[in-house]
């Protein structure tokens, strides 16, 4: 008996299905690192061969912000007509995105709905168009946008898959290649067409000459397998052929003729047997595979907000880094709040220019302090109108508390804020601590650390936030102390600076019965101002803190923590929630994960991840018992960290607040001066949320 018997018949070679791509280029004149005297060029070296590539028979997408569209229609109107003409006659698809980059997870949703439409007024304008499929502006997602997505007419989006599909192990590989149905907050669904990084990456090594031609089909055309697939062959910017932004030292020489390998990598791919296809006609293959249509939530506890390429791309790169992204921010929300109900849509396209991404990361020095002015020109001329009597005469008072759009109140929506009768608290002291007292509220300040708070609960209740003493979590990385309703300011090699240090507070008492306390505390940057507030009759704590720093400098700045009392919540409940852009507040379970989202990345990118908080709220609850943090983003644009574990069976959880971050954008050259920041701490029960 021979140890292999022959083959009785011929082997069958593996069924090979065919493999769809589609290729979309990004348009963006708005590019920080562009300068305006440059587009011109721009349009002649990437745009016009763009076209090019589509009436040789490229089957093609194209996505541009309308305001795109309106620089490029002001340098070379034929172009815009050109491509209208494309466009009826199916060489080219456009995709959508809104009027101007900018990011929705950053943006309160009245914002964003005006995005998305005056971006659809615009592509009918110029282009006789209103396309039904979407690009998410900086590939910075969150399910609050997806009802606002629906809303204004689109259908489906472009996502990348690398960052959402790395907090989601439980995800089949194989839904990568097919679209399939993203989730919303709401429990809506929106179309999905995904994107995938290091492919746009290879076509743009291949038109640089990093890599030779037989390699990059050989990539594209592994991507073939048993069955019929999607795969996403470039989708990223067309200003990076036959052209460099000028934004890293270590950009590639331009060697001219970049758009013709291009185009002859991408014949290529189709003599290959790869179709070719336009980004609609990717969409459309879901219908007959049984791998698509899933409905997936992308975002997860771990990772609110997916975004773009590697992780150093996170959402405090437009929120608290760059040359002051929260000044820039803080007042895009001041204009936002002073532009009334009665707004004209040329205000609000002014506002979401000024609200571009691009302003955020590599601006140049020559376009920021074009911006810086006309930022400020634009936040006093709103400021003065809404002085006016003819416009005290028409706003609508209560829009005042709605998002970003009215003065600063804190979000409490507790029933205690209800009551009318006012008892008025009471104050005690000793050598440490500050006890106050009132008919909602048990708080317990620490005079030997800033005023930070020591508990903080309802009268003959159990404290729910405070302080975890040293050694109290049973693990060596977390055997520190822990505070509430501090501040940390980290440099790089450099110790430390908090504001927890000993104080003693001036306290006096409003007519209405509400305590304030006010501190002073010095650091090596400078001072340090504390105010706090307490009502009478309502479970709240109110924090204002103002930074007498001249400059803030390199490093990562966080404020207003909360630290939960372990023994005080349901852990297997406890849950976050947040808007990042849209009117549904998100939700994101806790119990069984690990979360950190402010944990550096590397020595250059101090943050790997945060949430939006555009409508100027982040709570922890368990179901029963609620914490909110609330933050005026008209005084200061922060953002909101979370970071949960469990060791030993202890549950360690807070949440707080970032105004500064560093990453490689981070040019801290003009001073920040006085920075206040206004924080609301309340307790709250959830059937009342």
């Amino acid at each position: 008996m021979t140890l292999i018997e022959p083959l009785s018949r011929p082997v069958r070679p593996r069924r090979t299905g065919v493999l769809t791509g589609y290729v979309l280029f990004h348009l963006n004149l708005m590019f920080s690192s562009i300068e305006e005297e440059q587009r011109p060029t721009v349009i002649a070296r990437c745009y016009t061969p763009l076209l090019d590539l589509a009436e040789g028979g490229l089957k093609l997408g194209i996505e541009a912000t309308g305001l795109t569209l309106e620089i490029i229609r002001d340098i070379d109107p034929a172009w815009i007509a050109r491509l209208r003409r494309l466009i009826a006659n199916g060489h080219i698809e456009f995709i959508g995105s809104g009027y101007a980059q900018a990011i929705g997870p950053l943006m309160p949703a009245a914002a964003v709905e005006k995005n998305l439409a005056l971006g659809l007024a615009t592509y009918e304008a110029l282009l006789g168009i209103r396309p039904t499929i979407a690009l998410i502006n900086e590939q910075a997602w969150s399910g609050g946008l997806v009802p606002l997505y629906r809303a204004a007419g689109y259908s489906a989006v472009v996502m990348d898959w690398d960052d959402c599909a790395a907090h989601h192990p439980e995800w089949n590989r194989h839904w990568r290649y097919h679209p399939q149905r993203a989730i919303g907050a709401d429990g809506s669904e929106i179309g999905l067409l995904w994107s995938n990084t290091i492919a746009f990456q290879k076509l743009q090594r291949l038109a640089h000459g990093d890599i030779d031609r037989d390699t990059y089909v050989d990539y594209i055309a592994a991507h073939r397998g048993p069955v019929d697939r999607v795969f996403a062959l470039y989708t990223n910017d067309a200003e990076c052929f036959d052209f460099r932004p000028s934004r890293f030292a270590t950009e590639d020489k331009i060697v001219m003729g970049e758009w013709q390998v291009v185009a002859d990598g991408l014949r290529a791919l189709a003599e290959r047997g790869i179709n070719i296809v336009l980004p609609s006609e990717a969409l459309a293959t879901a219908a007959t595979n049984t791998n698509a249509n899933n409905p997936l939530v992308l975002e997860a506890p771990s990772n609110p907000v997916p975004v773009k390429k590697q992780p150093k791309y996170n959402l405090t790169r437009w929120s608290s880094s760059g040359r002051d992204d929260l000044w820039a921010n803080t007042q895009c929300h001041r204009a936002l709040r002073a532009l009334g109900p009665t707004a004209s849509d040329a205000d609000w396209r002014t506002l979401l220019h000024l609200w571009s991404s691009d302003y955020r990361t590599h601006i140049t020095e020559k376009r920021w302090a074009k911006f810086r002015a006309e930022l400020e020109a634009f936040v006093s001329e709103l400021s003065s109108r809404a002085r006016s009597p003819e416009a005290s005469e028409t706003r609508d008072p209560g829009a005042a508390n709605t998002g970003g759009g009215g003065p600063w109140v804190p979000a409490l929506r507790s029933a205690a804020a209800g009551m009318t009768d006012i008892v008025h608290p009471t104050l005690s002291s000793d050598t440490r601590h500050i006890l106050i007292e009132t008919s909602a509220l048990r708080l317990v300040l620490d005079k030997r650390r800033g005023l930070a708070v020591a508990s903080m609960g309802r009268p003959n209740e159990r404290p729910l936030i405070g302080g975890l003493a040293h050694g109290e979590i049973d693990d060596i990385a977390l055997s520190a102390d822990w505070y509430t309703g501090n501040c940390v300011f980290e440099g790089p090699g450099e110790p430390k600076i908090t504001d927890l240090e000993w104080c003693d507070p001036i306290s006096s008492t409003g007519p209405d019965g509400t305590i304030t306390l006010t501190a002073r505390i010095d650091t090596p940057l400078g001072p340090i101002e504390k105010i706090l507030r307490i009502p009478t009759n309502a479970p709240r704590l109110d924090i204002e803190t103002t930074f007498h720093w001249p400059s803030w400098g390199k490093g990562s700045l966080r404020l207003g923590h909360v630290t939960l009392k372990p023994d005080a919540f349901d852990m297997t409940q406890l849950a976050y929630r947040t808007h990042n852009g849209g009117r549904a507040l998100e939700r994101f379970p806790l119990f069984g994960t690990t979360v950190d989202l402010g944990a550096a990345v590397s020595f250059l990118i101090s943050c790997r991840a945060g949430v939006g908080m555009t409508e100027g709220l982040l709570q922890l609850d368990d179901g029963i018992n609620a914490i909110e943090l609330t933050a005026d983003l008209a005084t200061s644009a922060v953002i909101g960290l979370v970071e949960h574990r469990t060791v030993h069976g202890q549950t360690f959880c807070r949440m707080m607040l970032s105004a500064l971050e560093m990453d490689e954008t981070r040019k801290p050259d003009t001073p920040s001066g006085l920075r206040t920041v206004r924080t609301s701490l309340a307790l709250n029960r959830v059937n009342a949320c």
